[in-house]
């Protein structure tokens, strides 16, 4: 499947996407109370490299697994922007951006200059690296070059050999990670995730947790309310993952709302004919530039070559986010003029990659997540056969989301699959849906919510993935919520943008 992670837009000269769905037995956990110690807070240059005087850094260790909490520890990253009146202070905000692989410590910064004031004034935001992730004791599998392969692959490798071709690059990946890690590539699995938070929770001195998770961060924090539900305080999912979902019934949900999305963006492109530049048919013309690509592929800065994987990996990153749009149709305008330099900087943004070709581990950290949790095994022969049926039902996402099946296909380790009931007791949750997400379908909102039991459902039309705060409506529910703990009334549906 596509990542599930939160997109923002920087627009800069060349409009950078700055920052970072996936998706079984429902269980209770005891808490860490009394077990983590609070979190000793310091400069975060001098931790982790960050240079910002506005926030602090801590680190905590937790179990390996929580299952044997006297063996290994892994370190969990934490960094925190103290409220802005401390004597109104509700507690902490702790947030989640998505992923799996998304870097909370960054997205926490972030949000510490863009969330509402009146959320910044009553909550430290606290965000976290989940375990495997960025600067929290990291899975590191292959190499740059290696990742490069395969995020350049041609997206539907019709031929016999060339999907063996892609079969051979991911099972090279699998093989590594399983070489470095072993079975312990389970310690990694959404399940583990989610009690590490109730540590979180209490190294930060809150006796409710407050939480707010988008994209897979839905999926911890239906986790936690089904762990630990009692110890919470609020929860806004918004961008839901749907647990009892298989990855390939998620694929294929993902599939069809991308090709919707597509849509929406055609749809605007023939309405602003003159910014988008691809004339009649938007799609045709994405179509064309992709066959094109893949059998001439222009090259960019130092020589790096602009094959229809690229292409399509901008393409997949601008559909999170509607403000994407005008860069994306500039990227493919001049990518097909042969200056594919602003389509590079769209897919690096997705793929964790900068522009010397080095990678963070969120690629890594996807696969190591999603394989542990997925409770199915897929054999290569069936993504073979989706990837052919996939293409005839959805022409442009449909085979590359069939392939992204294959490293969990080919996983070695255990799973651990995370459980799908009902919230374990707390407060009514907030879970949020977008009608155009084509990432986490809005389908999964109203899943979500009947699957945990004492959830509402804030609907937004709009376009991109996830909701807050992309509209006044959508703030004043979710700001609401959080400060006052008032669900908006059953049914509310905020309206476009």
């Amino acid at each position: 499947m596509f990542r599930g992670r939160t997109f923002r837009i920087a627009v800069t000269a060349t409009a950078a996407l700055l920052l970072a769905a996936c998706t079984h037995q429902s269980a209770t956990f005891s808490s860490p109370e009394g077990t983590t110690p609070a979190a000793q807070w310091g400069a975060c240059q001098e931790r982790y490299g960050v240079p910002n005087t506005t926030v602090e850094c801590a680190t905590i260790k937790v179990p390996a697994d929580w299952d044997t909490p006297g063996g290994e520890t892994l370190d969990l990253a934490l960094v925190r922007t103290k409220s802005k009146s401390q004597k109104d202070r509700i507690g902490s905000l702790v947030i989640n951006p998505g992923g799996p692989g998304g870097s909370g410590v960054d997205f926490a910064i972030y949000l510490a200059k863009s969330l509402p004031k009146e959320i910044l004034s009553r909550f430290d935001i606290v965000g976290f690296d989940p375990r495997g992730v960025g600067r929290s004791t990291p899975v590191e599998c292959i190499a740059d070059g290696e990742k490069d392969a395969i995020n350049g692959y041609t997206p539907d490798p019709v031929e016999k050999g060339a999907f063996d071709g892609l079969v051979a690059l991911q099972k090279a990946a699998v093989d590594s990670c399983y070489q470095k890690y072993g079975d312990s590539l389970a310690h990694f699995a959404s399940v583990q995730a989610a009690r590490d938070m109730d540590a979180i929770r209490t190294a930060v001195g809150d006796d409710k947790l407050s939480y707010l998770g988008f994209s897979y961060g839905t999926l911890l924090g239906s986790i936690y309310a089904q762990q630990n539900g009692q110890n919470l305080r609020a929860a806004v999912l918004d961008g839901a993952v749907d647990p009892g979902e298989s990855d390939v019934t998620s694929s294929e949900g993902q599939a069809a709302a991308f090709e919707k999305a597509f849509d929406a963006f055609a749809a605007w492109c023939k309405t602003n004919a003159s910014t988008c530049g691809m004339g009649d048919d938007p799609r045709q013309y994405v179509m064309n530039l992709i066959a094109s690509v893949e059998a001439r592929p222009p090259s960019g800065a130092n020589g790096r070559v602009a094959t229809a994987g690229w292409v399509l990996t901008a393409v997949v990153a601008a559909l999170y986010d509607e403000e994407a749009w005008p860069y994306l149709a500039a990227g493919l305008t001049q990518t097909a003029a042969g200056k594919p330099s602003l389509m590079f900087e769209m897919a690096d943004n997705y793929v964790g990659r900068s522009g010397t070709g080095t990678y963070d581990n969120s690629t890594d950290a996807f696969s190591a997540v999603t394989c542990s949790d997925d409770a199915t095994t897929e054999t290569v022969d069936q993504v073979r056969a989706y990837q052919g049926e996939w293409r005839g039902k959805y022409p442009m996402f449909g085979a590359p989301l069939a392939l992204s099946l294959l490293p969990c296909a080919l996983w070695r380790a255990p799973r651990t699959p995370y459980p799908t009931g009902a919230s374990s007791g707390g407060p009514e949750i907030l879970v949020v849906g977008t009608t155009g997400d084509p990432a986490t379908p809005y389908v999964n909102a109203g899943k979500l919510a009947a699957q945990l039991g004492n959830a509402e459902v804030l609907t937004w039309e709009g376009e991109g993935h996830t909701a807050y705060p992309k509209t006044a409506c959508v703030t004043a529910a979710v700001n609401g919520y959080l400060l006052e703990l008032t669900t908006p009334p059953a049914g509310t549906v905020c309206p476009p943008k």
